[in-house]
């Protein structure tokens, strides 16, 4: 199947860049909206996490769930964060993961390259590089029209 792909390129120079980023996409989270994210150790995956969150009205503490796999927060939409670092392709098709990613919320996923066969074909993945000791180059690819406008908006008019 063809679909619809465009790719933005973000330079953070620090947290305060990444959080920039992160109200942005917060700013525009939908029920459905299913960002796949991926970076090294250390390269932000939960800083990222925790700034969407907080942009998209969670008020509780946002920890990495890689004990617990899906953890569920209320804001302006529920928020299901999820990490797939510990668990086989497998294993995380028994978890349902649809039902999250069709529900009524925002789904976000670190370590979402180990399920690729899982996700939608549509959503936006969020490559996080660390490139300096704060900087880091985050790539945006919007897989399907929707993600890929968001992709072309931020190139057109950036992070506001």
């Amino acid at each position: 199947m063809n679909q619809t792909h465009e790719q933005w390129v973000y330079q953070s120079h620090g947290i305060a860049d990444t959080e920039a980023l992160a109200s942005a996409l917060a700013r525009q989270a939908n029920a459905g909206m299913v960002i796949a994210l991926d970076g090294d150790l250390g390269a932000g995956k939960t800083a990222f996490s925790q700034k969407f969150a907080w942009h998209l009205g969670v008020r509780d503490v946002v920890s990495s769930p890689t004990f617990t796999l899906i953890k569920e927060y209320e804001g302006r939409l529920p928020l299901y964060h999820m990490d797939v670092y510990r668990i086989s392709l497998e294993e995380a098709d028994e978890l349902g993961l649809d039902e999250y990613f069709y529900g009524a919320g925002v789904s976000l996923v670190e370590w979402s390259s180990i399920i690729p066969e899982l996700l939608p074909q549509e959503h936006l993945h969020v490559q996080i590089d660390t490139t300096g000791l704060e900087d880091r180059t985050i790539t945006l690819d919007g897989y399907g029209e929707t993600y890929a406008a968001m992709c072309r908006q931020f190139r057109q008019n950036g992070v506001k």
